[in-house]
């Protein structure tokens, strides 16, 4: 288990209008995947953008551990890969830190191999079931010896050759299906993952420009089969990775709730398995325009504009969920200053998060005066129109870096100031969170 820093407190007050132009930093799920799939292929890759996170750091040094060439400079980082099927055995435990997406990924990558492959990670990420990826695993021959519950340390072996399955994810995650399809690429013939919601679609999209065998077919029951031929070339590309809409979220909700406000966000990915929280906001009556949109590197992407707005509160279907599961801590923020209640449904993806998400976000929400009502996988929040009554808590963050930047985003707008217990994690997804906040004028000390 990886040794945990001194925390590193925040308090955010209600600012001034917040104004200026910003670029978030590259999509988290699109750079761990350029990182995979680029250390994996012949040839040379070259990755402009990429998130330079701490969740992202610890692929690229898997990568290197599985024999890659991983280098960074003059603004793109340059992979020359190993060729599909030629993973070497990395010899020490891989130490993921606090990214369950990384050790996730990197599970169905390397777990169908005939060598140990170990995984560590954070007090965190050690909490966290690993069990959904692992089952599909097991059934294309791969040994777990894992912590009970399926969890961190854990070592899995593969069989002389994996077998190929048909697997139905039992719960929408883009996690769970990436993984299986990574698996596939070194089992022969076809592994086909069937979903029944679709989730985030960047691992198929990128198998894609690395030249896999991929096939996506839709069926008269509206059940997605994705199938992917194993054992085939893959082969070094230049990737360009958009902004993460995810970290847009945190600018974008902070905009809507100040007063005077007006931002422009730009270069944020607009894929439409990804959009759900701008849908729901501008449903809650949010002046979001989406400006210059295009396409690059195979992602739509635009600016958003977003001035400060009276929000409403609205019902969120339970199939909206996948497409915005990593914003819920902001949106639940958002409502807590909306005019009505906001009912938020099929959140039990987010029990199995950085932290039980849900459950953090419900003790934030009430620490600083909010009023809401926590279910099983749903949040009902009680919005306080400009912030009145809220505020004044300090909020445990659970080493989870989307709750401490939320809730720094609720302070912002507070008729009180709100402290959150550590900021040393957001280094995970958004390094430049505080100083980029600072700059359009927050008040974040």
């Amino acid at each position: 288990m990886t040794d945990q820093p001194s925390p590193q407190p925040a308090t955010a007050r209600r600012s001034q209008a917040l104004k200026g132009s910003v670029r978030v930093p590259g999509d988290k799920s699109i750079s761990h995947r350029a990182l995979l799939l680029g250390g994996l292929a012949a040839g040379t890759t070259r990755i402009s953008g990429l998130l330079e996170g701490d969740d992202v750091l610890r692929t690229a040094a898997a990568m290197r551990a599985f024999g890659a060439s991983v280098e960074a400079g003059n603004g793109e980082w340059v992979l020359r890969g190993v060729g599909n099927g030629c993973l070497l055995d990395p010899r020490e435990p891989l130490d993921f830190g606090n990214s369950g997406t990384g050790a996730r990924l990197v599970m169905g990558l390397a777990g169908v191999y005939d060598m140990p492959t170990a995984f560590k990670g954070d007090a965190s990420l050690s909490k966290r079931p690993m069990g959904r990826v692992l089952d599909p695993l097991r059934l294309m021959g791969v040994q777990v010896e894992a912590t009970p519950g399926d969890r961190l340390p854990l070592t899995l072996r593969g069989p002389k050759t994996a077998a190929p399955i048909t697997y139905r994810v039992p719960v929408p995650s883009a996690q769970v299906k990436s993984g299986v399809l990574l698996a596939g690429l070194n089992a022969p013939g076809v592994t086909t993952v069937i979903e029944a919601v679709p989730t985030r679609d960047h691992t198929e999209k990128m198998l894609r420009a690395f030249g896999a065998s991929l096939e996506v077919e839709t069926d008269a029951a509206g059940l997605r089969h994705i199938r992917i031929g194993g054992q085939g070339r893959l082969i070094g590309q230049a990737i360009a990775v958009p902004g993460d809409p995810s970290s847009a979220a945190f600018v974008v909700v902070s905009a809507l709730l100040v007063p005077g406000s007006d931002v422009l966000v730009e270069n944020v990915m607009m894929n439409p398995t990804r959009t759900g929280l701008i849908d729901t906001l501008r449903e809650m009556g949010a002046s979001i325009e989406v400006l210059n949109g295009r396409v690059a590197g195979g992602e739509d992407v635009a600016d958003l504009r977003v001035r400060s707005s009276e929000l409403r509160g609205v019902t969120v279907p339970p199939e909206r969920a996948p497409s915005m599961i990593d914003e819920y801590p902001v949106l639940a923020v958002a409502a807590a200053f909306a005019e009505g209640e906001t009912l938020m449904q099929g959140l039990e993806e987010l029990r199995i998060k950085e932290s039980d998400r849900l459950a953090a976000v419900a003790a934030g929400l009430k620490a600083n005066g909010a009023d809401c009502e926590e279910g099983k996988d749903w949040l009902l929040v009680r919005g306080s129109p400009e912030g009145r009554g809220l505020g004044g808590g300090t909020v445990e963050t659970s080493l989870d870096h989307r709750i401490a930047m939320s809730f720094l985003v609720m302070g912002l707008a507070a008729e009180q100031a709100v402290t959150v217990d550590d900021t040393g994690m957001i280094a995970t997804s958004f390094p430049q969170f505080v100083d980029l906040m600072r700059g359009l004028g927050a008040e974040i000390r």
